[in-house]
């Protein structure tokens, strides 16, 4: 069945586009110790608000050369009473690939030393500039996106087994079971979720470490979501638990679990499929919008979302509009799910099928 889901994605255009920047984006995260120029320690406060390296591939005489480089140099305007960068062309910085650079572990695990590409000792390249702390914005989006675009399979796993599992009890039971389940989750489902999030990640101990907020951020999310998801389980259950073969299990002393697990749940396969595709943006846009507000993943650690607070401010937005980025792949990837999402419905709506 996933296969041949897969294949009719692959087959819609547009469908195979998300596919594609989706695939990119998680690959570009997983390597992103190897891409990323910077680790994720790496500031230089003389350097903030760099913008974006300018790459030469042509030398001053106008022949083609190797790519390189020029550093910045600060510079105090007295007049606009601002701060100015210039490039010193007293020395080219040649940009190496696959050259060693500052040392990390690959996944936390493999000590590596090898990046994508780098630049001398002394040389500086940003690809999209930096931030106030003089950070690598690029370096910043790769560490930064493993948490914004891992969040929502975290919380699926935690969320759905809790909602398949109570709208099966729920739906097979029926009666008075099924009356005080369902009266518990419609009384969860009535809690404002992002409201009670804001709430819980307030009251969080200062001290916590981005890591263990991360986790907290995950269980909320999935711990305030399972009750719309169970109340569509329940409601599958009850249409098919009247069916023969479960009549048949039920004759040959099949225990109530088992019928439950084995026989119900694989009904909602379907259901559940194109459920976790379109849950898992607003997981993305839930985790970026608290640490945005402040409440989430906390600086010095990168997240999309506490990236982007930094480019609140109107005089960012004008004049450096590098640190938007954030945003913009918060935007593509929310949006490439959603296509993913309604095209997966599209192929499983036996309507759609006839169409």
């Amino acid at each position: 069945m996933i296969k041949d889901i897969f294949k009719q994605l692959w087959n819609d255009k547009f469908a195979r586009i998300a596919l594609i920047v989706l695939g990119v984006i998680y690959l570009a995260l997983f390597l992103a110790d190897f891409i990323a120029p910077y680790t994720k320690d790496f500031s230089d406060r003389t350097m903030a608000y760099v913008p974006p390296s300018k790459v030469f591939t042509i030398d001053e005489n106008g022949k083609l050369s190797k790519p390189y480089t020029y550093n910045y140099i600060r510079e105090f305007d007295p007049e606009n009473l601002e701060i100015k960068y210039t490039l010193d062309r007293s020395k080219k910085h040649y940009i190496k690939f696959f050259s060693q650079g500052q040392p990390y572990k690959f996944l936390g695990l493999i000590p590596m030393k090898r990046h994508l590409f780098t630049t001398d000792k002394d040389g500086r390249i940003f690809i999209l500039g930096t931030d106030i702390n003089g950070r690598d914005v690029f370096s910043r989006l790769l560490f930064g996106g493993r948490i914004s675009m891992t969040i929502g399979f975290l919380a699926l796993f935690v969320l759905f087994p809790i909602g398949l599992l109570y709208g099966g009890i729920s739906g097979y039971f029926g009666g008075k079971v099924d009356s005080i389940m369902m009266r518990f989750a419609e009384a969860v489902m009535s809690i404002p979720s992002f409201y009670l999030l804001i709430i819980l990640a307030s009251i969080l101990p200062s001290g916590m470490t981005s890591t263990q907020r991360f986790m907290l951020i995950v269980i909320i999310l999935a711990l305030i979501g399972w009750a719309g998801f169970a109340r569509v389980v329940r409601g599958m259950i009850l249409s098919v638990k009247n069916q023969e073969y479960i009549q048949a299990a039920q004759s040959i002393g099949a225990s109530k679990m088992r019928i439950i697990t084995k026989h119900l749940l694989p009904q909602t396969t379907s259901f559940v499929i194109v459920a976790m595709t379109l849950s898992i943006p607003s997981y993305i846009l839930s985790e970026s919008g608290l640490s945005f507000l402040g409440l989430g993943i906390q600086q010095p650690d990168a997240s999309w979302g506490n990236m982007l607070k930094e480019a609140q401010e109107f005089t960012n937005i004008l004049y450096r509009p590098w640190l938007l980025t954030p945003g913009f792949l918060i935007f593509v990837s929310v949006l490439a799910f959603n296509v993913i999402g309604d095209t997966i419905r599209d192929i499983l709506d036996p309507k759609s099928k006839v169409r």
